[in-house]
Formats: C-alpha cells, sequence, structure tokens
C-alpha cells in the first residue's frame, strides 16, 4: 500500500477471519473503507463464521449514505449484501450446568472425568485461561486417575499454550493409540488457530486471557475475562469437525442468553497504539483521530501513542513524520522504541549487538515454561547472567547458541526454546538487511556492554526507574509519572537492585513488574533525551 495506496492492482479484496478484530484487521478494514470512497468499483469480501454482519455492513453503508447525503445517488446493488454459506460441520449438543460454578479448573477436571466415565471414545478438548490454569488442571487429572485406577489409566492429559517444545506439541497432533482418550487443556489458541483431529467433547469454561492495556499508568494488564458468544460458537464448533460431538458449558444457559456479550472487545480499543498510529503516518494517513474505524480508540490511547511518537522525534510538532528519523522508525518492523534504539546504536557503534537484542525483544520469550522445574531453569538463566541486566545476556545466548552450531541439544540443555531461536535467527537477518538499506553500518563494539547500555536508553529513556531509597523490598520509582515498580522474578536482576534502571515493558500482577530490565547511568538520560529530562540537582527530571 505504500507504493499504491488506492491498490489500483486489484479489483477484488477478501478480509477472512474478520471476527477476530486484531488491531491489523481494523486498520485494514478502515483503509478499505477509505480507499473504497475513491474507488466505488472495488469489491470487498468480509468473511467469518461468527462476525456481526450487520453491523459490518452498517460499517462500510454510512460512507455510501454520507455520499448520498452530499448529493451523490446510492445506486442499487452498492448497499453491502450479507450471505450466508451454511458449512459442513456435524451437529454439537450443546449442555449447560444448572448454577454457576465456584471453582472452573475444578469443574473442568469433574466434567472430564465424568465424559470418560459415561461417553464413548473420543478425545476432549478443555479451553482454561493459561499456563497456571492449565498446570493446575493437569496435576488435579492426573492425581485423580491415580486415583480412580482403571477406570482413568487411558487418559492421556497433555497442555497446549505458546511456548511448548516441539515433543510436545507433536504429541497433541499425533493420532491416540487404541484404548487411549487424549486430553488436551489448552488456552484459547485451539479456538481459531489449529485444528485437532479426533475431538468429539469440548469443556469450556468461559473464560480466557486478554491483555488489556491502560494509557494512563502506561501499563498493560494480562486479565481473565468472560470470553463472548462469538468465542462460545468458536469452541463449540471444536467438537463437531469429523462426527457430531459435544459441548460442555461451565455457565448456565440464562447467562449465555442474557448477559455474555455478542462480541470480544476490539483489540484497538484494549491495546498500545504506538506502533499502530506509525503504520497509519507511515501510509499517509494524517489525521489519526480522525480516521475511520470499525470501532473507535480511546482518545487517551490515541493522545498517549502520539506523545511517545513525538518523544522519540519520530513527529514533528505538526504529527508528521520527521526526516530522516520518523520515516527510518517506519521502515523498521518493530515497536517505535526498539527501532529507535538499533537508529541510535549506529551512531555509537553497536548496532551488531543492537539488532540481536531487537530480535529477541520481539518474541514472547526464549526460555522454556519450567513446569517442575523452576530451579533448574534459574540455574540455567545464571549461566549466561551478565551484570549489566537481560540485554547483555541475550547477547550471551545468541553467542551460545551459534558457538553450539544452532545446536536443538544445547537449547534443551540450558531451558532455551530452540524454535524461539530460530526466529530470533530470522528476524535478526531481516533486521540485517533492512539496516543496509537504511545505510546503517553492522559494527561490533566487542566487550564495550556501556555503548550497548547507551543505545537501549536512547530508544526506551521514557522507561527509566530509580530505586527508591531505604527500599527493602526492591520498590523502584518511575521518573516519568513516580510509579511503584518492582523488577520482575524472571529477570536476571532480581534481588540486584541496581539504582538506576530501564524496562522494555510493564506487566501487571500482584504488582507492577519491569520485565527485560538493564541498568544505566541516570546521567545518559540528559544525554541522550535532553528535551524529556532537565538536570536538576545532578538528578534527571521530567522535563
Amino acid at each position: 500500500m505504500m507504493d499504491d495506496p488506492l491498490l489500483t492492482k486489484y479489483s477484488v479484496i477478501m478480509v477472512d477471519e474478520a471476527h477476530e478484530r486484531s488491531i491489523s484487521t481494523d486498520i485494514v478494514l478502515g483503509l478499505l473503507k477509505k480507499i473504497q470512497k475513491r474507488r466505488p468499483e472495488l469489491r470487498l469480501i468480509i468473511s467469518s463464521a461468527t462476525i456481526e454482519a450487520k453491523s459490518m455492513s452498517n460499517f462500510f453503508l454510512s460512507s455510501k449514505r454520507r455520499q448520498a447525503l452530499e448529493g451523490e445517488e446510492l445506486r442499487p446493488g452498492l448497499e453491502p449484501a450479507i450471505l450466508s454459506v451454511e458449512g459442513r460441520g456435524f451437529n454439537v449438543q450443546i449442555h449447560y450446568v444448572e448454577d454457576p460454578v465456584r471453582d472452573y479448573v475444578q469443574a473442568a477436571v469433574s466434567t472430564v472425568l465424568l465424559i470418560n466415565d459415561k461417553e464413548p471414545p473420543g478425545d476432549i478438548l478443555v479451553f482454561l485461561t493459561g499456563q497456571d490454569d492449565i498446570d493446575a488442571a493437569i496435576k488435579l487429572l492426573t492425581e485423580e486417575a491415580r486415583s480412580n485406577g482403571k477406570n482413568s489409566s487411558g487418559l492421556i492429559i497433555l497442555p497446549l499454550y505458546s511456548g511448548l517444545t516441539r515433543a510436545e506439541q507433536d504429541l497433541i497432533f499425533s493420532p491416540t493409540p487404541k484404548g487411549k482418550r487424549k486430553v488436551v487443556i489448552s488456552t484459547n489458541i485451539a479456538e481459531t488457530s489449529l485444528t485437532l483431529e479426533g475431538i468429539v467433547y469440548v469443556v469450556d469454561s468461559g473464560f480466557s486471557k486478554q491483555r488489556f492495556y491502560n494509557p494512563i499508568s502506561d501499563i498493560e494488564n494480562l486479565v481473565v475475562a468472560p470470553i463472548s458468544k462469538a468465542s462460545a460458537r468458536q469452541r463449540a464448533g471444536r467438537a463437531g469437525r469429523l462426527r457430531p460431538g459435544k459441548c460442555y458449558r461451565l455457565y448456565t444457559e440464562e447467562y449465555f442468553l442474557n448477559e455474555m456479550s455478542m462480541q470480544g472487545i476490539p483489540e484497538i480499543q484494549r491495546s498500545n497504539l504506538v506502533s499502530c498510529v506509525i503504520q497509519l503516518k507511515a501510509l499517509g494517513i494524517d489525521n489519526i483521530l480522525g480516521f475511520d474505524w470499525p470501532a473507535s480508540p480511546s482518545p487517551e490511547s490515541m493522545i498517549r501513542a502520539l506523545e511517545v511518537l513525538y518523544s522519540l522525534g519520530v513527529l514533528d510538532d505538526d504529527a508528521k513524520l520527521t526526516s530522516p528519523v520518523g520515516f527510518q522508525v517506519a521502515e523498521i518492523p518493530l515497536e517505535p522504541m526498539i527501532a529507535k534504539m538499533i537508529l541510535s546504536s549506529n551512531e555509537l557503534g553497536c548496532s551488531d549487538e543492537i539488532i540481536t537484542i531487537a530480535a529477541v525483544l520481539s518474541i514472547q520469550s526464549i526460555w522454556f515454561s519450567a513446569r517442575g522445574a523452576q530451579k533448574e531453569l534459574d540455574e540455567a538463566k545464571l549461566r549466561f547472567a551478565a551484570a549489566e541486566g537481560d540485554h547483555v545476556t541475550f547477547l550471551n545466548i545468541y553467542k551460545g547458541f551459534l558457538q553450539s552450531g544452532k545446536s536443538s541439544k544445547w537449547c534443551h540443555k540450558n531451558f532455551i526454546n530452540y524454535h524461539a531461536m530460530k526466529k530470533v535467527m530470522e528476524i535478526r537477518e531481516l533486521l540485517r538487511r533492512i539496516a543496509l538499506r537504511l545505510g546503517i553500518v553492522l559494527k561490533s563494539c566487542e566487550t564495550d556492554m556501556q555503548l550497548v547500555r547507551k543505545a537501549v536508553t536512547a530508544g526506551f529513556f521514557a522507561n527509566a526507574c530509580r530505586l527508591e531509597a531505604y527500599s527493602h523490598g526492591g520498590m523502584y520509582k518511575t521518573i516519568r509519572g513516580s510509579q511503584e515498580v518492582y523488577i520482575h522474578p524472571s529477570s536476571v536482576l532480581f534481588r540486584v537492585n541496581p539504582k538506576c534502571v530501564i524496562y522494555h515493558s510493564l506487566v501487571s500482577t500482584d504488582r507492577q513488574y519491569m520485565r527485560n530490565v538493564i541498568s544505566i547511568d541516570p546521567s545518559w538520560l540528559t544525554e541522550v533525551a535532553p528535551h524529556f529530562y532537565q538536570q536538576q540537582r545532578h538528578n534527571p527530571t521530567i522535563h
């Protein structure tokens, strides 16, 4: 779209899985609506199994009605048509609980045992919220299977969530041995992303974990929230792929009919919009606040995104992309703070190290989840731990991975996700090519990690925190906003507590935790971001 904003090479465009309402989907829908105003002959097909067709039709119809009000005749046939195509899925019987359940994990376990005891052969798919719930359910099921003896001995209990090893994934997709019953306990990843053969029974807890971003505190929370009717239908549909199935919903029918929302909250309304705004700016959409969204994001999220981009020097006083920094940041397909870090590394002479760090930061985690092996995982981290913090630790891991010949055995031994490291390699290669295109000379700083820390500071200066004096619990306060935050237990700096640190992201559980933390010299803040900080009694403060 950068080269051909009106998509003149295409006469028909199809958007699939539109019900998922990701940020990317909503941006595409808004752009297509804008293009169709200029190209009325462009045909759009928006498809989904569970979409609210009428509201989507009204979204595209609104611009045509506006044209009619402005004197243009609304021609017959231009009104969006709603087509329903029946699938070939098998019938799925829906069962509800009579009364609300107090503990959905225990209820899910009891339902699995009931299915195993009463129902004919067929695998079971259980939907829970996250790894903690899944691990708890597996433990309960394993204990029940032991105590029940023969009745439950045929159960093969498997987890399904992001971060599993390839071997664990292969077990999920492998055929169920004769006389056995597979029980896959999953997050909502199994709703639409993949199809599991042999599933006949679904147990739906009615909950999922969703990310919610607070633009005021700049904190992203992972919240257990009720699912929507659209998700409930997707989950039930997993049971009717190969033969008639059954879905056991751990909530009442009255709740489903009268209280459950039709659709989930679109991602655009619960996310950090910094990357989204720069995408639109790069496409020439200057009036971001006036952009036509299928569901409008909050003004607070938009303003926070514009503030961040302005502080990074990506936007000027007129909220347009700066040259060259703004356009260069827009070309790097990572969050703008990481992109600014890469650009700064060119001047500091540590671009080789920084693109490695950027690649690692762009994936969820390079570590395996340590079910029952937390001590071994902690020991593995210590083997690579750098005093400077997590970012330099990532460099040590990457170096070790290369020295091992990119060995999967080495990864397994060190609790590192081999497939995550392969992804890091791919992203790093992509960043290397982009860097060369932008005129960034790849140069190593060898062992001078101060240059690496300065480059990180140049991108993430707004995320600086200072250790509170006389704090025995490791409490920090953000220099911007004075929020109480703590180093996450997964960080190599956990309990080390340097005086001043910068974090990559904040997550909220029982406390506000900093993830991916590096120690810095506070004087660097005024050096790399004088517009953002001012020197006052030898300590940087917000400008």
